[in-house]
């Protein structure tokens, strides 16, 4: 067990490990988010089903545990790799996005926990945080909370920005999961490639379509209000 833990490809593998569950869940939660633009009844029923009860929570603290391990190995993988390669950088020429986001994972990393904490203080903290510690204030309706909250442009924007580098941050991620889980042969280098990106523009394209849906829906309500 030590080389898990203290190697360079036992790292690499807790990485792969922890960002399948991730996205896994991403894709999950993603899916939960469109069930919204179609039906707020449904989505409000999803919501009380995950509320405080003990399933719920158990999988929430897994969760977390499972963010704390990936930004803690991911933090390490960077350090080693630079420490590494010293002074010298990246020598390769190649500008494609995928190369970019490969030198980049690190950044794209930070940016996505930086929405994460947004995104909990927005929805989270209000609804199972505040059902666990009794607070008066719980949303029990999540859809109104999501719906006024996308409702303001300047949140719209954050939101898909942060998909924009969740994205990127996929396209590799995926594919570099695939690679240290052993599928790295050259029938499958490509085809790994095209998966990575078709599993990111699913999940970017799926969470984008709330703030999208009802940022619209908001800006033609203020236009017809003017007439």
């Amino acid at each position: 067990m030590y080389w898990l833990f203290n190697s360079s490809l036992g790292r690499k593998f807790i990485m792969s490990i922890t960002g399948t569950c991730l996205v896994l869940f991403l894709l999950f939660h993603m899916c939960m988010n469109l069930v919204l633009v179609f039906s707020t009844e449904a989505y409000d029923m999803i919501c009380e089903f995950l509320g405080a009860n003990w399933y719920a929570v158990v999988a929430t603290l897994g969760l977390a545990g499972l963010a704390a391990l990936h930004i803690l190995y991911g933090t390490l993988l960077t350090l080693q790799n630079k420490s590494a390669r010293g002074s010298q950088g990246y020598s390769s020429g190649n500008k494609t996005k995928t190369e970019w986001s490969a030198k980049n994972m690190y950044v794209l990393g930070l940016f996505i926990l930086l929405g994460l904490v947004i995104h909990l203080c927005n929805f989270w903290y209000k609804m199972q945080f505040a059902e666990l510690i009794g607070s008066p204030d719980a949303v029990a309706a999540g859809s109104g909370l999501v719906i006024e909250l996308f409702s303001k442009a300047v949140y719209v924007v954050i939101y898909l920005l942060w998909l924009f580098a969740l994205w990127f941050h996929l396209t590799h991620g995926v594919w570099s999961a695939f690679q240290t889980l052993g599928w790295n042969n050259k029938t499958w280098y490509r085809r790994l490639h095209g998966i990575s990106c078709i599993v990111a523009t699913i999940i970017a394209i799926g969470f984008a379509a709330a703030p999208i849906y009802f940022g619209v829906e908001s800006l033609l309500n203020g236009i017809m209000t003017l007439y």
